[in-house]
């Protein structure tokens, strides 16, 4: 990593030393607003006061150790029957499940077009024309 790429123009070429006991405005992206910031909540003045607050070192170590971290049972499980899901969806994408007989409908079957098909369509005319033939007798 090039040092130069995260400190302020104006600490470009210093030590490694010298930048530890800089403000933390010589880091690039920290402003002398956010400085002044963490100089009132944290009474953070250099970047070496940064480095060893123990707020960041508590955050760096949980950060590095939630990317070694193993997978609890449950999360193994949950993601068990995900996978199953997907392979009981699309079971020809997965050759095992071929091999266990499972097969996937390629080609829908034939399907009655249900716009044409109306049954028993004449009865449900007759019944509401003597049901008309009815109410007007009534009135």
């Amino acid at each position: 990593m090039n040092i130069d790429t995260v400190v302020d123009k104006d600490y470009l070429g210093h030590s490694f030393r010298a930048l530890a006991d800089a403000p933390t405005s010589a880091l690039r992206g920290v402003s002398a607003k956010d400085a002044k910031a963490l100089a009132q909540a944290f009474n953070v003045h250099t970047v070496r006061d940064l480095a060893n607050l123990a707020f960041v070192k508590w955050a760096a170590a949980i950060t590095t150790l939630a990317d070694q971290e193993q997978e609890t049972p449950a999360e193994l499980a949950r993601e068990t029957l995900l996978d199953s899901a997907v392979e009981m969806t699309f079971p020809a994408s997965d050759p095992v499940s071929v091999d266990a007989g499972i097969t996937r409908i390629e080609v829908a079957p034939e399907t009655v077009d249900a716009h044409d098909d109306h049954q028993h369509a004449s009865k449900v005319d007759q019944s509401t024309k003597a049901g008309l033939k009815d109410e007007a007798a009534a009135h």
